[in-house]
């Protein structure tokens, strides 16, 4: 069983920065496809960060040029960092993770950016 915990969400006006961290109950290094999602009210969850292979990243267009995924194997953690923040990015963030082809999601972390 793996476990992934979010943090770091909170209110933030326009323009404002966070850093989101998942750590995980394992070496991160036995993970892959390791990615953020986020959930806006009444909308789908969409993909919008990930490793993908060879260390590469991806980002969904909304969000290109203003997060950047990263992680610190040492500490077993996965961070989002978001930079120039819009009202558009408020949403529930999650991490995501495989492991031995299943599907791991942690609880979620809120990111409210409003003024």
């Amino acid at each position: 069983q793996v476990q992934l915990v979010e943090s770091g969400g909170g209110l933030v006006q326009p323009g404002g920065s966070l850093r989101l961290s998942c750590a995980a109950s394992l070496s991160i290094v036995r993970l892959y496809r390791m990615s953020w999602y986020r959930q806006a009210p009444e909308k789908q969850r969409e993909l919008v960060a990930a490793f993908g292979s060879g260390g590469s990243t991806n980002y969904a267009d909304s969000v290109k040029g203003r997060f950047t995924i990263s992680r610190d194997n040492a500490k077993n953690t996965v961070y989002l960092e978001m930079n120039s923040l819009k009202p558009e990015d408020t949403a529930v963030y999650y991490c995501n993770g495989y492991y031995a082809y299943d599907s791991y999601w942690g609880q979620g972390t809120q990111v409210t950016v409003s003024s």
